[in-house]
């Protein structure tokens, strides 16, 4: 997706606005990534971009969707991105009631990141060679349009290609199930459980689970769905420790929930993260450091790096088990991208 935005929380739905500009087409290209102002933000817009004339480089459009009215510093931020639409006045108005999340992804370009090819309409062809998953616009975010979803795809791809092996893997915050379908694919005899803090994305995990035959179950080669903040179910600590966790979330939650991330990570085990900026890096490593874990590996698509964490052995009295089944392990309020 063209928005760098999380999973739509458990929260009062809000009324969707949508804000319109004349923008050109090399304008519109630049848009084609994720903004790091808006990403920051509560509850970040879907950015559209679309031809308003055909072979018109200077007939391009801008829509912004919102959850919420706009305030006049989303509308200034929106109007500084096409200088071309200077002493135009923005078209801001109220939608009907209906899903604008779907709305907004409906044809959008399918994605290849490594061998996945990923598809948001069941009418785009499919690519030979690559790994074809269908994730259909939907109430919940993760289509693989998000740079952090294609960088955690790309990273995946690339440890099974350097051989990389993993028996029980983990996906908190999983938005779509994307990255859970990703990992089963490359690990498929591993015990696997995906998570969300968002009940939606759950039921839509399990949809997208049916629609790219991905079974259900607690079994190897299964996919365990639950709902859930941060790691507070016993069912994720349960199955714990882990030698693959992904979470692709925002550096917040994944901050605050570092212990409890960490210690459901076997020593040796892998972490994958994602979601924040690059100029929260620091911040966030210094956190992981602080459990044990060091970085592997760093890759990054525009401002979203992609961090692969690897647990250090410890010995004697400090070497960690399990997780403390007293420990919530909880982001409220967090959900995934």
């Amino acid at each position: 997706m063209t928005a760098a935005t999380q999973s739509a929380q458990s929260r009062p739905a809000l009324q969707s606005w949508k804000v319109t500009l004349p923008c050109t087409r090399i304008e519109a290209e630049a848009l084609d990534g994720d903004i790091a102002a808006f990403a920051l933000m509560e509850r970040p817009p879907v950015l559209m971009t679309s031809e308003a004339a055909p072979d018109d480089d200077n007939a391009w459009q801008l829509d912004a969707y919102f959850e919420g009215k706009p305030s006049a510093a989303a509308i200034k931020l929106l109007r500084s991105m096409v200088p071309s639409a200077a002493g135009t006045k923005p078209l801001v108005e109220a939608l009907p009631d209906e899903d604008w999340v779907t709305l907004s992804q409906q044809g959008l370009e399918a994605v290849t990141a490594g061998r996945f090819h990923v598809r948001n309409l069941a009418s785009d062809p499919e690519q030979p060679g690559q790994v074809n998953i269908l994730i259909a616009a939907s109430r919940a975010f993760g289509t693989g349009q998000h740079e952090t979803t294609a960088g955690c795809l790309t990273m995946l791809d690339r440890m099974r290609q350097v051989g990389m092996r993993f028996n029980n893997m983990a996906d908190i915050g999983t938005g779509t199930g994307l990255l859970a379908f990703a990992a089963m694919n490359l690990w498929p005899r591993a015990h696997a459980i995906a998570s969300d803090i968002d009940p939606v994305a759950v039921e839509i995990s399990a949809e997208n689970a049916a629609t790219n035959g991905v079974p259900l179950g607690a079994g190897p080669g299964r996919l365990a769905l639950v709902t859930a903040a941060g790691a507070n179910h016993a069912a994720i600590i349960g199955r714990a420790p882990y030698d693959l966790l992904i979470a692709n979330i925002l550096a917040g939650p994944l901050i605050e929930l570092a212990p409890s991330l960490c210690a459901l990570v076997e020593d040796g085990g892998t972490i994958l993260l994602a979601g924040l900026l690059d100029t929260q890096v620091d911040a966030v490593l210094a956190a992981y450091r602080a459990q044990g874990m060091r970085l592997a590996e760093r890759t990054d698509r525009g401002d979203w790096p992609t961090l692969r964490l690897r647990k250090r052995p410890r010995i004697g009295w400090k070497r960690p088990k399990r997780l403390n089944p007293a420990a919530r392990g909880e982001a409220p309020g967090f959900g995934s991208i």
